[in-house]
């Protein structure tokens, strides 16, 4: 109602003006007394630069006579002009007066009902509070969402065998349910390869295994997988492992990512800037949720009616994966056959990555590694020797992945 209060004043106050006007009688005067004026000022002029001229010698009686009467003529109709009066066009009638403002200001209506937004209601900040609790507790479960949205891309296109020796390990799960590694082993690589839904379902298997001991990266891996399988939505389910996961460790970036993700989808932009900008403060430039946030903080910022300027990013490598001592470490558990194909896969994968695009030192002594672990002692020192030249100008680097050699057995 305050609106409608407030816009009626102003379209009056704009329009009054145009009624006066309207009312007012317009006059044309046929004399413009500052011109004549002026006029006057020159002819007097002349009859003084007459005499002068005359006085030189430069004009003749008569023709001095003759030029004072022709600029006393001028004078005199200059003069006349005085006495014509000011002539005025009749004023408009009140009635038509106000009809042209009635006009106007319906017109003016009109348009801000048609191109306006008239029934909108105020939203205080008790209201949008409300109204954002609402959208948070009446949002869809995950089991809802994933009937609607697609899931994410896959973090890499799998290969065949890699799907083979999956199929291979959910074969061997389903007559040992209480294996922990091979959940952890199914749940990690299921959801590399875009399987999410498999994948939060081991997950959920394994963080039941672990019981209390279950870590704030398990729950916040289950998380992220479940959020992976809507296309980027956080259910309650999801919103439910975020909450254990930050009762455990309250600085876990994933879950603290999430959770600002969750508050940005119902309604809380103020709560996603304030985690968001924290937690992007505290993180390294190849963090994962870094450059997510990067790209979206500045709109959360606009829509929490914060001024903020987003900081450079000092540039870094990309992340690449690779087999992880825990993988190796799972796959213990799988027929030697089995586990030496599947070790065998990513091995491949990461060191054709680390061919391509080069790689970090930890990641360089990850394949080494992988690669003794597999018994491939000639590639793994090949390896080796690449990465010598790659890091040798950098001790620091070049002993981590002279560490991985050395439990290769293929450096002193």
């Amino acid at each position: 109602m305050t609106f409608w209060i407030i816009a009626t004043i102003i379209a009056l106050l704009a329009t009054a003006p145009l009624v006066l006007v309207l009312l007012r009688a317009r006059g044309s005067t046929a004399d413009d007394f500052g011109n004549t004026a002026i006029e006057l000022r020159v002819y007097k002029d002349q009859l003084v630069e007459v005499d002068r001229d005359l006085g030189r010698g430069m004009l003749t009686e008569d023709a001095a006579k003759r030029a004072r009467l022709e600029i006393s003529r001028r004078m005199l109709e200059a003069d006349s002009k005085k006495d014509q009066h000011t002539t005025k066009d009749a004023a408009l009638p009140l009635w038509a007066a106000l009809l042209v403002g009635a006009l106007v200001l319906g017109g003016g209506i009109w348009l801000y009902t048609v191109e306006g937004a008239p029934t909108y209601q105020d939203l205080p900040l008790k209201t949008r509070l409300a109204m954002a609790q609402e959208i948070r507790e009446t949002r869809p479960t995950q089991a809802v969402a994933e009937e609607n949205a697609p899931a994410s891309p896959p973090l890499e296109t799998p290969s065949p065998e890699h799907l083979q020796l999956l199929d291979q390990l959910r074969a061997a799960l389903a007559t040992r349910p209480d294996d922990l590694q091979g959940h952890t082993l199914l749940a990690r690589n299921a959801s590399v390869v875009g399987e999410y839904r498999d994948a939060y379902t081991a997950q959920a298997r394994v963080i039941a295994l672990k019981g209390d001991a279950a870590t704030a990266e398990d729950y916040a891996a289950l998380a992220d997988m479940m959020i992976l399988a809507v296309g980027g939505y956080v259910s309650p389910e999801a919103e439910a492992a975020i909450t254990q996961s930050l009762a455990r460790d309250a600085g876990n970036g994933t879950a603290n990512y999430y959770a600002g993700l969750m508050f940005a989808q119902t309604g809380r932009p103020d709560m996603t800037f304030q985690l968001w900008s924290r937690l992007l403060s505290n993180s390294a430039p190849d963090d994962l949720w870094v450059a997510p946030i990067r790209g979206q903080i500045e709109a959360v910022a606009f829509a929490a009616g914060e001024r903020y300027t987003l900081p450079p990013l000092a540039s870094t490598a990309s992340p690449l994966k690779g087999p992880t001592a825990d993988d190796v470490e799972a796959a213990a558990d799988m027929d030697a056959g089995d586990r030496t194909a599947f070790i065998q896969s990513m091995v491949d994968q990461l060191s054709a990555r680390l061919a391509n695009d080069g790689g970090t030192p930890d990641e360089w002594a990850r394949l080494i590694s992988s690669l003794g672990v597999l018994g491939d002692t000639s590639r793994a020192r090949a390896i080796w020797s690449e990465a010598q030249v790659i890091f040798g100008p950098d001790p620091t680097a070049l002993a981590t992945v002279r560490a991985a050699a050395q439990s290769a057995g293929i450096a002193q």
